[in-house]
C-alpha cells in the first residue's frame, strides 16, 4: 500500500477493513492502540501523511483533496467493491469525509464513516482566533495543543522536540484553514458521529451537524472528556465500531 497506508495488525479474514485518518500534527502511530483494539473486528489500516515518523524527509500536503486522491490511489480493491469503512478523528473527519465523497461520486460507497472530535464542515468554528493557528508563534502554538491535550505536556516543555513536532502541526492547520467545503448531494453510508462533552473547540451541536452529511443512517455518541477522548474510552469506541456495518461485516475462517 505504499507509502501513504500502514496497516499495525493484520486481519485479513475480517470482512472490512477501517481505514483511520490522524488529527493534525498527528502521525499513523496514534492509531495503533485502537488498531490493536479492533484488530479481527475489523481489519484496521491507518494513513500516514508525508512529512512525520518515517516519512519525515517530504513536503507536507497542502490541499485535502491531494490526501485523498492519494490515500485512494494507494488503497487497493475499494474501486471493485472491497467493504472499506472511514474513521477520522478532528482534522482526520474532514479527510475522511472528502474520501468518502469521492468513494461515493466512483460508485463504491464505505460501509460506514466515523467523525470523531469535529464539527460538520458547515458548521463555523466554535471560538475564532486573531490570526490563523498556522501563523502563531511558537509560544502560542504550544499553548494551543497544550488546551487540546492532544501532546504529552512534557513533550512539549522540551525545547529540542518542538522543531519536530511543531512543522506537521502548523502544516496540518494551514490545510484545515486553506479548505473550502463545496456543497453537495449528501453521502448513503451511515454516518456515526463520536465527540466529548468538554471538547474546547468543538461543540455537541456542531458534531450532530454531521447528520445533514449523509441520507443513511446516522447517531452520535458524547463521551465524557475533551478534545482527545478516543483513548479513555477505546473500549467503547471499539464496541461502536463492532456494532456497525462495518463490524457487523466481519467474516471469519
Amino acid at each position: 500500500m505504499g507509502d501513504w497506508i500502514r496497516c499495525f495488525h493484520p486481519a485479513p479474514h475480517a470482512g472490512t477493513r477501517l481505514l483511520c485518518f490522524p488529527h493534525a500534527g498527528g502521525s499513523a502511530s496514534a492509531y495503533h492502540p485502537l488498531s490493536a483494539a479492533v484488530t479481527g473486528v475489523v481489519e484496521p489500516l491507518v494513513v500516514q501523511y508525508p512529512g512525520r515518523q518515517e516519512r519525515i524527509g517530504e513536503p507536507f500536503a497542502e490541499r485535502a483533496d491531494e490526501v485523498a486522491e492519494a490515500v485512494l490511489a494507494a488503497l487497493p480493491g475499494w474501486d471493485e467493491g472491497a467493504p472499506t469503512a472511514l474513521f477520522g478523528h478532528s482534522m482526520g473527519a474532514i479527510l475522511a469525509f472528502e474520501t468518502a465523497r469521492r468513494m461515493t461520486a466512483a460508485g463504491h460507497p464505505p460501509v460506514a464513516l466515523f467523525v470523531s472530535g469535529r464539527q460538520a464542515p458547515t458548521v463555523p468554528p466554535r471560538v475564532a482566533v486573531e490570526r490563523p493557528v498556522s501563523e502563531m508563534s511558537d509560544t502560542e502554538l504550544v499553548e494551543e495543543m497544550r488546551k487540546l491535550s492532544g501532546t504529552a505536556n512534557e513533550l512539549l516543555a522540551t525545547p529540542e522536540l518542538l522543531p519536530i513536532i511543531l512543522p506537521p502541526v502548523r502544516a496540518d492547520y494551514r490545510l484545515l484553514e486553506n479548505h473550502v467545503h463545496r456543497s453537495g448531494p449528501p453521502l448513503d453510508c451511515p454516518v456515526i458521529a463520536l465527540t466529548g462533552d468538554a471538547d474546547p473547540r468543538v461543540t455537541v451541536e456542531g458534531v450532530r451537524a454531521w447528520e445533514s452529511e449523509t441520507s443513511g443512517d446516522f447517531s452520535c455518541h458524547v463521551l465524557d472528556g475533551g478534545h482527545f477522548f478516543l483513548d479513555r474510552h477505546r473500549a467503547y469506541v471499539t464496541e461502536v465500531i463492532a456494532s456497525s456495518p462495518a463490524g457487523r461485516s466481519t467474516t471469519t475462517q
